[in-house]
């Protein structure tokens, strides 16, 4: 058993110290965090962003990702969204008991690879250990902490008539790759997930215009809840466009296979914008020049009618209301 996590590990005593050490803080170690006090103490000082997530994906590794790098990009992305810089982060592990070390070694490993991409430090933790069978591998909690700049107001009831809506690239590939490593699916074409940073893009596209409303990044529920939540929060109607909305192939192809709609599928590297209609042909250029945004298009507008309802031209020329999601689509997704 020495090459499996133990109740003993979270005993909070020798083995607990050699855990922490050598699998954590080997790898995540900072001057803020290798002090390993009970909080993190750092300075920062005007108007902060504050979110905090939990991550129960099953499985823990998936094609393009597993828990480690989802946790990270996750939180660091919910800081972008409103418009904040990500600075600084907390991890907290539930670890079921038999868990293999260089399994939990190599998701820190993938944590460490995500928090330097995006700029930010791990400063503080906690690490639990339950009975085998009270949990599955592995559950992360994280919080995340970063600096919204005076000028940025972004928020979901910001939207206004006329608004151009982007969307920064394929959609699904998240929700199809987690489904099919756990049913043991095989495409033709293989499906990674979209799981990456956001927050330089976004900062990019701030740079660009003062004129962006509303960011959210369409993750549980996929992008048909975000579009209803701005339509929502805004008291505005959303009209987009089927043809426009960008799919990959293969992730189309397995949805119509399982009998899924893209726009409910679950993503963790895309994010849409709600865009002064002035400003979006620069914002969209913008994201199109980051790594993560090359397929981006405007998939719609912002419209008076309708208020509260997100509506499709279908590629049929006909029109259909997208809803939110009822039910759960895809369990444990995130």
């Amino acid at each position: 058993m020495e090459n499996r996590v133990l109740l003993a590990h979270g005993s909070g005593g020798k083995l607990s110290h050699d855990l922490i050490a050598k699998s954590f803080v080997s790898t995540l170690g900072n001057p803020i965090l290798n002090k390993l006090d009970d909080s993190a103490v750092f300075e920062l000082s005007g108007r902060l962003a504050f979110t905090t997530d939990s991550f129960i994906v099953s499985p823990i590794f998936f094609p393009g990702g597993d828990i480690g790098k989802l946790a990270v990009c996750g939180t660091v992305n919910d800081l972008a969204m409103s418009g904040a810089t990500p600075l600084y982060l907390s991890l907290s592990f539930i670890i079921e008991e038999g868990l293999p070390i260089d399994e939990l070694e190599k998701i820190v490993s993938s944590i460490y690879q995500a928090a330097d991409e995006a700029g930010v430090k791990i400063v503080t933790g906690d690490t639990k250990v339950v009975n085998q069978g009270s949990a599955d591998k592995l559950f992360i909690n994280t919080s995340g902490v970063g600096i919204v700049p005076p000028e940025v107001n972004i928020s979901a009831a910001n939207a206004i008539p006329g608004d151009n809506i982007i969307l920064s690239g394929n959609l699904g590939n998240h929700g199809i790759a987690v489904l099919s490593q756990r049913e043991g699916l095989k495409f033709q074409v293989p499906i990674p997930s979209d799981c990456a940073p956001l927050n330089k893009m976004v900062a990019e596209i701030l740079e660009t215009s003062a004129n962006i409303h509303c960011l959210r990044d369409p993750t549980r529920g996929g992008a048909s809840t975000t579009l209803n939540d701005f339509a929502e929060q805004s008291q505005v109607g959303i009209r987009i466009e089927e043809e426009k909305i960008p799919v990959h192939k293969a992730v189309l192809a397995a949805c119509e296979l399982l009998g899924f709609d893209p726009l409910y599928i679950a993503n963790e590297g895309k994010l849409v914008a709600v865009v002064s209609p002035a400003d979006a042909d620069k914002v969209l250029a913008k994201i199109r020049q980051n790594q993560y945004g090359t397929e981006a298009a405007i998939i719609g507008e912002v419209v008076n009618k309708h208020p509260g309802q997100v509506v499709m031209k279908t590629s049929l020329g006909a029109s259909r209301i997208v809803d939110v999601l009822v039910g759960e689509l895809l369990p444990r997704i995130c």
